[in-house]
């Protein structure tokens, strides 16, 4: 849905477009630049609902400051402790309570106005975020409070994660749903490459408080955007307990042909793809003999490469098979991991970062996409916590199996044969249970 130039200027500050949506008359700007042309008029489609842009923008915001940290707090516990598994334990404690709570967070989305939840969750986030920076000043030497503070981390998240997935939806008409979609996968990527190669530049110049100050402060951003967005969701008024909503929400995944095994998809994907990033400073200090600066650099090129999966799939639009195309792209996504795994060539290792980085992000973007075409809105919430319980919980069970695994055969063999599992799982997919592909 694109806003012509020959519209006259509204009288209201928000002016109507087709399929009932409204855009603010100040956002006109931005609108002339993007629909311009036909190329960028299909893949910045989303970009025309005022109110997909300000989470956009306030969201990118937040997590180039998160992945700022996420950088600086992996080089610290291993430059405290020098421990892989200590690497791998932050990752699981900041994950677990995803994995616990977000069934919970997701009844509670459908219950509670999704922006108040919001809110919640970035300023708890903001204060842990903000009280690390404070322990560094005063000269931190042990890693349990970085441990701890990642597990409140993680608490915030699993009520924001439900209310945050089941919001975007509701900002734009149900035919833009994939594009923005993959629109928010490209905010999550620009900051993927934007965070770690500036966290790489903090770390190797002004050390790992900036990085932990710098977070905290970007926070505001989508604190400011969760303000003053006008979408709002009004639950319906209900006597059922929490276990009884979220039966219903279980039940009516089970009850969708395909959703199952969707939600099985994902947890293998994370499961086994997501310790790959855990042990980057393994390969850094270990393998390759490089500092903080190469670090950045290689979650930039997988950033690099998330983005241009991103803007290849909001390209695509509403496309049929997104199921093939999606099994496609985690066959893809197990050979790069496999190939960096065993790589000893910087370059090369970049190379397979970038064909990880895309392939994730088509996988991901699609999954996301056919999950959230099946859900009814009013469902979304709890929907979506099952999505996020599989999703999200993959993370930290996959770095703790790593994690007991990498002390007896190391971090190349356990990552190769995760990479060529996943290979595995794509052709299972495809060929056997076919539900997916048929997609």
């Amino acid at each position: 849905m694109a806003l012509g130039n020959s519209l006259p200027p509204p009288a209201s500050p928000l002016e109507p477009i087709p399929g009932g949506r409204a855009v603010h008359r100040h956002g006109r700007l931005l609108g002339d630049f993007f629909w311009g042309s036909p190329l960028l008029r299909r893949v910045f489609k989303a970009f025309q609902y005022r109110d997909f842009r300000l989470m956009w923008i306030g969201a990118c915001t937040s997590s180039i400051g998160t992945w700022m940290q996420i950088v600086a707090q992996g080089w610290l516990i291993y430059r405290l402790s020098h421990s892989a598994f200590l690497l791998a334990l932050d990752q699981f404690l900041g994950g677990i309570p995803i994995f616990l709570f977000s069934l919970i967070g997701g009844v509670v989305a459908d219950r509670v106005e999704r922006r108040r939840i919001l809110l919640g969750s970035q300023y708890v986030q903001m204060a842990s975020a903000g009280l690390l920076t404070i322990l560094i000043i005063m000269g931190l030497t042990h890693v349990w409070p970085i441990l701890c503070l990642s597990f409140v981390s993680g608490l915030a998240q699993a009520f924001g994660g439900p209310a945050y997935q089941a919001l975007i939806p509701t900002l734009v008409d149900k035919e833009d749903m994939p594009n923005a979609i993959a629109l928010n996968s490209i905010q999550f990527n620009v900051a993927v490459m934007v965070g770690p190669a500036l966290a790489g530049q903090a770390l190797a110049k002004l050390g790992e408080t900036w990085c932990f100050g710098l977070n905290a402060v970007s926070f505001l951003a989508p604190v400011i955007s969760l303000s003053i967005i006008t979408a709002r969701f009004l639950p319906q008024k209900t006597k059922e307990s929490v276990f009884t909503s979220l039966k219903e929400g279980i039940k009516f995944v089970r009850n969708q042909p395909s959703m199952e095994a969707l939600i099985l998809l994902a947890f293998c994907m994370t499961f086994l793809s997501m310790p790959m990033r855990t042990y980057f400073p393994v390969f850094v200090k270990d393998i390759f003999h490089r500092g903080p600066e190469t670090y950045g650099n290689l979650l930039a090129l997988m950033g690099l490469g998330s983005i241009v999966g991103s803007l290849g799939v909001a390209g695509m639009g509403n496309i049929k098979r997104k199921g093939r195309l999606a099994l496609t792209a985690l066959m893809t996504l197990g050979v790069g991991i496999s190939g960096f795994a065993w790589s000893r060539w910087l370059p090369f290792s970049g190379t397979m970062l970038v064909l990880v980085g895309a392939s994730m992000m088509a996988v991901f973007a699609n999954v996301n996409s056919l999950v959230q075409l099946i859900t009814t809105n009013e469902m979304r919430g709890r929907v979506m916590s099952v999505y996020n319980f599989a999703f999200r919980g993959g993370m930290p069970m996959g770095n703790l199996l790593s994690g007991w695994l990498v002390p007896i055969f190391s971090v190349p063999i356990v990552l190769g044969v995760n990479g060529m599992l996943l290979v595995v799982l794509a052709l299972y997919f495809l060929v056997v249970q076919r539900r997916v592909a048929n997609l």
